[in-house]
């Protein structure tokens, strides 16, 4: 496969996890947009515009890559971009249900676009930027969820609102 693939979420703040699908695309596609969508009915922690740094900071040396932020529909978001695959990490079979859905749905708004759903790779299999968060907030060692510089950027977020 070649071309422009979309991956969207929220990555608040990005995990290993996140970075592993994002590689893994990159087999595949000639180009992968992260779009970081800014969506405040989540409540992110993270805002926008720190979300947008944690990810150009993690794949800075990667061209391959691109981070933009995205709200509004995701397929608009995939037509504005020329990518014809939307990319899309599972974790478990709770995922896997919501994701179908969504992808049906998107594929009734915008059938040239395909969704691609990726597997977590098993280490990451449990690991959701909520999780994370949470584990940071009671003091639990998260450092191998995390890139280095993501992981001082969550710990010094942290302390700022203790």
């Amino acid at each position: 496969m070649t071309g422009i693939a979309i991956y969207p979420g929220t990555f608040d703040p990005v995990t290993r996890g996140h970075i592993d699908i994002c590689e893994r695309a990159l087999k595949m596609f000639d180009h992968v947009v992260i779009g970081v969508a800014d969506s405040l009915a989540k409540e992110p922690f993270f805002n926008i515009d720190e979300r947008l740094d944690m990810l150009e900071t993690v794949f800075a040396d990667n061209d391959a890559i691109s981070v933009r932020p995205f709200s509004g529909l995701l397929i608009d978001f995939a037509r504005d971009n020329s990518a014809d695959v939307i990319v899309r990490g599972l974790r478990a079979i709770s995922d896997f249900e919501y994701e179908v859905q969504l992808a049906g749905m998107n594929r009734s708004l915008a059938p040239e676009i395909e969704t691609v759903f990726l597997t977590a790779a098993q280490r990451y299999a449990f690991v959701s930027s909520s999780l994370v968060r949470e584990i940071a907030r009671l003091d639990g060692d998260v450092s191998e969820f995390l890139h280095p510089e993501i992981l001082r950027r969550l710990t010094a977020k942290l302390l700022a609102c203790k």
